[in-house]
């Protein structure tokens, strides 16, 4: 039991996870455009961005080996090992992002100004997220507490619908122009994401109260935050599903097993009025990303 939960900890605090949702819902979101499957490293590529990425925040923010917060603590304990962890998976980043560059070279050059705004939006907004100084002048969207959750769901949403998209247009030489379904996935993800994240605002309300984040919760409180905000919005999610699945005359079948993940997104939305253990978040909340993924794959092979 001891070694299960040291390998628990590693792929939940330390971001594998995160990997393995991006690469699900890439998949998932390649599928449900009609898009060939991208090649593995492509997949490898997200994953090793997405672990850097959040691993590196973290190496930044969780450093006590002696904080009452575990998840603190762990990185405090394990950070040599993250910090190795990190610069196997740069290197593996930049010499397979550097062979599948080589690949689409002549594409990237002919792209044009539409699809260039969406291949660098995304990064852009993640920069901005954690912030830079210019002049110093520092520029940081993350402590504008209400519009967190919505760049983190924005982002994410262009790593999994946008990216796998545009990089199949640029192996076969065309150009990308998301159409009115691609949109809607686009929103989809981008909701359903946002969602999780104002979720997990509840748990650091008591954090960000005490710093005056003026997130959801610390504006409204936890439980209205739940009534008001997210549970709305969940049903809202649904119903637009709903409308877009009989709009393109889904089956009843894979109709049925995309609502799932909104399903259960509602309930455990209205569960959150309880405290909740770190790894409830972790491994439930952040595990419906991984449910919608399964659940969005299944609807496109078997239905």
């Amino acid at each position: 039991m001891n070694g299960l939960r040291k390998l628990a900890r590693l792929i939940f605090f330390g971001n594998y996870f995160y990997g393995l949702c991006v690469v699900a819902l890439a998949i998932e979101a390649s599928l449900q455009q009609h898009f060939p499957l991208n090649s593995i490293s492509f997949y490898v590529l997200l994953f090793t961005a997405t672990v850097l990425y959040y691993s590196k925040a973290y190496l930044v923010t969780e450093t006590s080996a002696d904080s009452a917060n575990i998840r603190s603590a762990w990185y405090g304990t394990n950070r040599r090992a993250i910090l190795a962890s990190q610069y196997l998976l740069a290197v593996i980043f930049i010499l397979i992002g550097s062979f599948e560059l080589l690949k689409v070279w002549r594409a990237i050059t002919a792209m044009d100004d539409s699809e260039w705004f969406l291949v660098l939006v995304f990064p852009f907004v993640s920069v901005l997220y954690y912030g830079f100084s210019h002049r110093g002048k520092a520029y940081n969207i993350r402590n504008i507490g209400w519009l967190k959750p919505f760049v983190i769901g924005f982002t994410w949403a262009g790593l999994v619908n946008v990216y796998p998209a545009i990089y199949q247009h640029l192996l076969t030489g065309t150009h990308f122009m998301p159409d009115v379904s691609a949109i809607f996935l686009f929103v989809k993800n981008f909701m359903f994401i946002s969602i999780l994240c104002i979720m997990f605002d509840i748990k650091d309300y008591d954090m960000d109260y005490n710093v005056q984040l003026k997130t959801f919760v610390v504006k409204l409180g936890p439980l209205y935050t739940i009534w008001l905000v997210m549970i709305p919005l969940s049903l809202l999610g649904l119903a637009s599903f709903l409308a877009y699945a009989a709009i393109q005359g889904f089956s009843a079948g894979r109709i049925l097993v995309n609502t799932i993940p909104f399903i259960l997104l509602t309930a455990i939305g209205a569960s959150l009025h309880r405290e909740r253990t770190i790894f409830y978040y972790l491994v439930i909340i952040d595990g419906l990303m991984l449910l919608k993924a399964i659940c969005g794959i299944a609807g496109v092979l078997y239905f």
